[in-house]
């Protein structure tokens, strides 16, 4: 199974600042790039924990010993972590956003090239899908979703356009979907418009923003003291969640500060966000958004 190169393998793996006998988690494992680079700088008394809810992953599951696939979101880190013996560890690394195999497998709904059911679900084996909530939500609902999680404008409108449209009939697949919104997407900017709608529908079927601030919020607790986080994400909705997190240890607001006027935060930013360069976006054109920032537990 073809999984693509990972995006910053190199700046990811080297944020962390590895001990070779030390503890890490890759959260988002898909086709064990990340996973193998960190196992390289290990020595035999290392351990490489990684979460993948995808089923698919598990074809990529790498035979060492001082490995472990827990086939879970990572939003439940600390419960799997605890369960397989670790309170605490000395890294982790999340590639967030969708891996190119899942773009590239037309029949799982992600990409707007191919013309198939519209699923999106991570984990097909869980909950409603983008055919479910596309059909099912109603038109208020599907007004947020797509002002919220795509960031479009004519969001009131799509979503007014849908309800009407599958009123004569199922709307399953990308193109049915495509018709229905045409009104919307001018003739030029169909890819742009597309990818936002879909961002906004699979944002939503998979609960992504809510399921990265409980991760984040548990990395407090699970991260040793000196411990990194390592994070790449891939639009403004995650990075921001990121962002506010590593700086402030909250996502809205400020924190409180002492009599001195020092906030007490659990992280502290290492150096700028990273993006890839010139020539890594050429080799893999899905890492032209991605954004890297690191942080070290205080």
């Amino acid at each position: 199974m073809e999984y693509h190169k990972p995006v910053l393998l190199e700046e990811t793996v080297a944020g962390l600042d590895i001990k070779p006998a030390g503890i890490y988690v890759d959260v988002t494992f898909g086709g064990g790039g990340h996973s193998r680079e960190i196992l390289s700088r290990l020595d035999e008394n290392g351990r490489l924990l990684a979460f993948d809810q995808d089923p698919d992953a598990q074809a990529n599951i790498i035979d060492d010993p001082r490995f472990t696939l827990i086939p879970e979101n990572f939003r439940y880190l600390k419960r799997f972590l605890r369960f397989h013996g670790h309170k605490q560890v000395d890294g982790i690394l999340g590639d967030f956003g969708v891996s190119s195999h899942q773009f590239d497998q037309a029949e799982r709904g992600f990409s707007t090239r191919f013309n198939a059911e519209l699923d999106m679900r991570m984990n097909q084996k869980a909950g409603l899908s983008a055919k479910d909530l596309v059909n099912g939500a109603s038109e208020a609902e599907l007004t947020q979703i797509l002002r919220k999680y795509g960031e479009l404008r004519p969001a009131a409108g799509m979503a007014r356009l849908i309800v009407a449209r599958r009123e004569q009939g199922e709307i399953a697949d990308t193109q049915t979907l495509k018709e229905t919104l045409k009104r919307f997407i001018p003739r030029n900017k169909e890819h742009k418009i597309m990818a936002q709608v879909f961002q906004a529908l699979r944002i939503a079927v998979n609960d992504e923003l809510t399921a990265l601030e409980e991760f984040l919020m548990q990395t407090q607790e699970v991260l040793k003291p000196g411990g990194r986080l390592s994070v790449i994400s891939y639009h403004s909705l995650e990075d921001r969640l990121v962002k506010r997190f590593m700086r402030n240890g909250m996502f809205e607001g400020e924190p409180e500060k002492d009599v001195f006027g020092r906030a007490e935060v659990p992280f502290k930013p290492v150096g700028k966000f990273i993006v890839p360069s010139a020539e890594e976006i050429e080799l893999n054109n899905r890492a032209r958004s991605a954004k890297l920032r690191i942080a070290e537990k205080l």
